[in-house]
């Protein structure tokens, strides 16, 4: 268990001798804070106040007199109004220090295993990935990795777009342009010209857009020609969205394309299944789902259309088809859908169908990892100049070539092959920090010059500070793995409070998805780092071993760095 766990269940066992009534009393759990005037302040007291009828203070008081003694305290005290002031003695820290250094996991512990499906990016075939598809990438990858780092079986599916009507229009603009022609187009990027040449075409030509139509009957149809041109579209743009997926350093590889297409086979058995549980209602000629309270701004019931009037199937079917296949077929408990918060109804609604249909019961659960927006310095959606979307690639290269300015004013010493690889790094890292350290819910204002900075909550001064422990690691002209970490001064003792709450920073993010939790404690770490290191000379140290001890720290310190930034898929160099 952490440091913060034992505090817990330690505080957690004294509150309830105190509280010791004749009626029955809920399961207490002190939270913990942090103080400026103490290692941790708890506060139970106030919701024990009514029921005791007692003071809030008083209670605090009477559980201060039961810890003296506690091997875990080394002092405590009744603050405010019924607030309890704890200090933790060093061999505490101590104890734990040497733990989490022999501790691959640094205190995390093993998990129940469980399968997740986490679904992210879903960019759509013939169009070129851009800005809006960033946050989703960043933060599906985020997820995939933290679920797999802790242990649990996690199967990735990008759940692109490669099926509807516009297909019609472009299986017959590939015909007209040649297959050669449109492969040099999508192997250098240029989708979206394709994809416009392609509408308009069928805008102004009205043979075009017959030769469309019937190209999507042929496709609907499984004509073999037909769907082998469209196989000929998916398979350009998987290239290219291959491309964007290793210039950005995520996980996704190819194998998780799963698109919309995947499950029309099963499309008439999902509506199927529904009629036969009593659940499909007619509704102005389509058949759809009437899920409990979503209502529209009449107040009449929300449907979740199923087959459409025409006969044809919408993104609804394709998404409970999903959902049956997920958690029947592969048989996954936890259903992770990184999207962005406007779809939150719409996958509410399939999510409660799910439910309805039995599809998703326990231990199953659906979660929307919603996010906001990119936005410019002025404040609106981020763009060109000229306007336009801006190209996921074209960010990603920008980062970069500013990083390689940053790193060459920082260290005009590098070679050019250390220059690229650093500036590789720190484009991505910044890239990827900026988005994971905020609140994933909320838009945040993409600025490269304060996400290149090497001051400040980014990703290039957590970098360096990991680069700096390496630094003093080689010069070190010794550094003894296994020596004992052992806590005098008062930036050590801060510092080793920062490593111990790893583990638990690390269950609340599990829990919650919620990355700037883990960002935010990393920032933390390097910031406690920066003050030790300012305060407890190392190097200089010339008690041999208070400066092994401070190496240990030290390298732990890095090891935790490392670690959180690989959650968050941001790699550590050595040297910057």
């Amino acid at each position: 268990m952490s440091l913060e766990s034992d505090l817990r269940a330690l505080l957690s066992r004294v509150f309830t001798e105190v509280a010791s009534v004749n009626e029955p009393v809920d399961a207490i759990d002190p939270q913990l804070h942090g103080s400026k005037h103490a290692d941790f302040q708890a506060d139970a007291a106030m919701s024990l106040a009514k029921l005791l009828r007692k003071k809030p203070r008083d209670i605090a008081t009477d559980v201060a007199a039961k810890l003296e003694g506690e091997a875990l305290i080394e002092s405590v005290e009744v603050a405010g109004p019924g607030f309890l002031n704890i200090n933790v003695p060093n061999s505490a820290l101590e104890d734990r220090l040497a733990n989490l250094a022999q501790d691959k996991r640094l205190g995390v512990p093993e998990v129940t295993k469980q399968t997740a499906v986490v679904d992210y990016s879903s960019p759509n075939v013939a169009k070129e990935m851009h800005v809006g598809h960033l946050r989703s990438t960043i933060i599906g990858d985020a997820c995939a990795r933290l679920l797999t780092w802790l242990g649990h079986d996690v199967i990735r599916r990008n759940h692109i777009g490669d099926w509807g009507t516009p297909f019609g229009m472009l299986v017959e603009h590939l015909l007209d342009v040649g297959e050669s022609a449109a492969a040099e187009a999508f192997s250098v990027g240029d989708l979206n010209t394709f994809y416009k040449q392609a509408r308009a075409k069928f805008d102004a030509d009205e043979d075009f857009q017959n030769r469309s139509r019937s190209r999507v009957v042929l496709l609907q149809a499984a004509d073999e020609e037909t769907l082998r041109l469209w196989r000929v579209l998916i398979e350009q743009s998987q290239h290219y969205f291959m491309h964007v997926y290793e210039q950005l350093d995520v996980l996704l590889d190819g194998s998780e394309f799963v698109g919309e297409s995947a499950y029309n086979d099963q499309l008439n058995s999902v509506l199927e299944e529904l009629r036969e549980k009593g659940l499909i209602v007619q509704s102005d000629g389509a058949e759809c789902v009437m899920p409990e309270g979503y209502v529209n701004r009449d107040g009449d019931p929300l449907p979740l259309i199923v087959r459409k009037k025409d006969g044809g199937f919408g993104y609804a079917a394709t998404d409970l088809a999903a959902i049956r296949n997920r958690t029947q077929d592969l048989n996954a408990t936890r259903l992770i859908y990184v999207v962005g918060s406007p779809q939150s109804q719409h996958l509410q609604m399939v999510y409660a169908v799910a439910r309805m249909a039995g599809w998703l019961k326990e231990p199953a659960v659906a979660e929307h990892i919603a996010f906001g927006s990119v936005l410019g310095a002025d404040g609106k959606m981020l763009k060109t100049r000229a306007g336009d979307t801006i190209k996921l690639s074209s960010l990603i290269e920008e980062s970069i070539v500013r990083a390689e300015n940053k790193v060459r004013e920082k260290n005009p010493d590098l070679s050019a092959e250390d220059l690229s690889s650093i500036a590789h790094i720190t484009g991505l890292g910044a890239i990827k920090y900026a988005d994971l350290s905020s609140e994933r819910i909320r838009d945040y204002v993409f600025d490269y010059d304060r996400m290149l900075a090497f001051e400040g909550n980014t990703a290039p001064y957590l970098q360096y500070a990991h680069t700096r422990i390496h630094s003093m690691l080689r010069k070190a002209e010794s550094a003894e793995s296994d020596a004992t970490i052992s806590i005098q001064e008062k930036h050590e003792r801060l510092l080793a409070l920062q490593l111990m709450r790893f583990p638990d920073t690390i269950a609340q993010v599990e829990s919650s998805l919620a990355f700037h939790q883990l960002a935010n404690y990393l920032f933390e770490l390097a910031t406690a780092f920066s003050s030790f290191y300012t305060h407890c000379p190392v190097l200089a140290q010339e008690d041999k071993a208070i400066q092994q001890s401070r190496l240990a720290l030290c390298r732990l310190v890095a090891t935790t760095l490392n670690t959180g930034l690989g959650i968050l898929g941001i790699r550590t160099p050595d040297r910057m």
